[in-house]
């Protein structure tokens, strides 16, 4: 888990592969706008932002499979 003293992790909800990734380093974000997109279940499970700010890492790309609670990336 990522260190909240340097940002808000944002974490991935459950296993799956990442179709789209809707942010870079640097764009700012509000709270509950969607940063990637999950498939996972034969359905698409939208991954918000749980804080507005900006986004300081990003940990995943399109096409990787991710486990629950990897973190996505963080927001600053």
């Amino acid at each position: 888990m990522a260190d909240e003293s340097k940002g808000t992790p944002v974490v991935v909800p459950m296993v799956g592969k990442i179709v789209a990734v809707d942010v870079k380093v640097g764009d700012k974000v509000e709270e509950n706008s969607q940063m990637a997109l999950l498939e996972a279940m034969k359905m698409e499970i939208p991954v918000v932002a749980p804080v507005s700010g900006t986004i300081k890492e990003l940990n995943v790309s399109v096409g990787q499979t991710v486990q629950a609670d990897t973190v996505l990336g963080v927001i600053e």
